[in-house]
């Protein structure tokens, strides 16, 4: 009759991507970008919406890795659909992804050299850059744009879609920067990542 390795059970058990406690965490922001993305800011349209919706994503893959971050992206897209009236289109879920998976690659970053400002809106640059302008304004234009004004269409998203995350990547960033600044997330135990073998 074989034998539990008890140092096995605990190195499955650090090995896990997504514990518990990391699953709690991660459905609180998930609704967290929810309430920012689709109930308390203004959406004159499909395609406009001023929010700071970003920030619990990109935290969730700051404090938890680039899954547990990209997964928070996807569903609190796929949720908020519900509330908008628009409708789902996975062509729109890149973006949020992006976030929850740039704040998780600059996680050993952002744990080796601190959260200050300028570094935590680097982890956000990536994705503002690649997901929500380049990438957005293609797929809205795609979507949206009138036969044959696909090019007009997406020079139109471009221009409006860099000016709005001009400015909201700014406060990404400072809200971000304050949240860790307020050793919230270090009283909650999530910050500093610890290395595997310190895990419970």
């Amino acid at each position: 009759m074989s034998k539990i390795n008890p140092n096995a059970a605990v190195a499955a058990r650090s090995a896990r991507v997504m514990t518990t406690k990391t699953l709690v965490y991660c459905a609180l922001l998930a609704a967290l970008q929810v309430v920012l993305a689709r109930l308390l800011v203004p959406m004159p349209a499909v395609d406009t919406r001023f929010s700071i919706e970003a920030v619990p994503v990109f935290l969730a893959g700051a404090l938890f890795g680039p899954i547990p971050g990209a997964l928070v992206g996807f569903t609190a897209d796929l949720v908020g659909c519900l509330f908008s009236g628009y409708g789902y289109n996975p062509l729109f879920c890149i973006p949020p992804i992006l976030y929850g998976l740039c704040g998780g690659f600059f996680r050993p970053y952002l744990a080796r050299r601190g959260t200050g400002y300028w570094r935590i809106f680097l982890g956000f640059l990536p994705a503002v850059v690649f997901g929500s302008i380049l990438y957005q304004s293609f797929s809205l234009a795609y979507v949206y744009g009138a036969d044959g004004a696909f090019w007009q269409s997406l020079v139109l998203q471009l221009t409006k879609r860099g000016i709005q995350f001009a400015v909201t990547i700014f406060l990404d960033a400072a809200v971000a920067t304050l949240l860790f600044k307020s050793r919230i997330f270090h009283r909650a135990g999530v910050w500093p990542p610890r290395p595997a073998k310190e895990r419970p």
